[in-house]
């Protein structure tokens, strides 16, 4: 068996399928929790995994059981695979960490609302990063984009990578206001969806162009 099904993942047995709720910035509460632990144990799911992306997969359904499963969650599906923005990765931020220096759930919230799971939007699979001091717990420099806050505001990263290719971001802008932020990042992502390769991820955009180019592009 090798049959492809929207919202679930074909494990390693060539048989069972995994699926990954969207959890938006990793942020859980008892009812996602309850639901998750009553799909999990009616359909003995055999691993429920956190993902390194602050998602949680179950794994290891029966492909006639995909589509009920989703039903009784009632939670959207967390895009894992396809050309588009996988999902916001981010820090508690200012919310409750003591060495937050800027609102990083806020602004995650912001870009998980506008980008993840939108279709054919960018060339190739896509991640953020967002933390809200340097300490970089959201793993900024290694996100296709990221950003950082600090006492004078934040600074956007592009360009990381954590694969195979590992590659560290580079500084696009800094001291920027939350707004400035957030329109940067967009202007950053429009830039490299329209300019980019098909299926080229943007660190591999930015090895190709040069940083000064992109920056010279979204900073105009």
């Amino acid at each position: 068996m090798n049959k492809e099904i929207r919202g679930a993942i074909l494990q390693r047995d060539k048989q069972t399928y995994a699926i990954v709720p969207r959890i938006p910035m990793g942020i859980l509460t008892p009812e996602i929790l309850e639901k998750l632990a009553d799909v999990a144990r009616r359909y003995k799911v055999r691993i429920i995994k956190i993902t390194s992306g602050q998602r949680i997969a179950l794994v290891g359904f029966q492909p006639e059981d995909i589509e009920k499963v989703w039903k009784e969650l009632d939670i959207e599906v967390g895009p894992a695979e396809g050309l588009c923005v996988h999902y916001v990765q981010a820090c508690p931020g200012t919310e409750t960490c003591k060495f937050g220096q800027g609102d990083s759930l806020g602004l995650a919230a912001k870009i998980e609302k506008m980008y993840v799971g939108k279709e054919n939007t960018v060339p190739a699979k896509t991640k953020f990063g967002i933390s809200g001091c340097k300490l970089n717990c959201a793993e900024s420099y290694l996100r296709d984009f990221g950003a950082f806050c600090a006492p004078d505001g934040w600074t956007v990263v592009v360009g990381g990578n954590s694969g195979g290719r590992p590659r560290i971001g580079n500084v696009v802008a800094e001291k920027l206001n939350d707004d400035e932020a957030f329109k940067l990042m967009e202007k950053c992502l429009d830039y490299y969806a329209k300019t980019a390769k098909p299926r080229e991820r943007i660190p591999r955009f930015i090895d190709r162009i040069g940083i000064e180019a992109f920056k010279k592009a979204v900073l105009a």
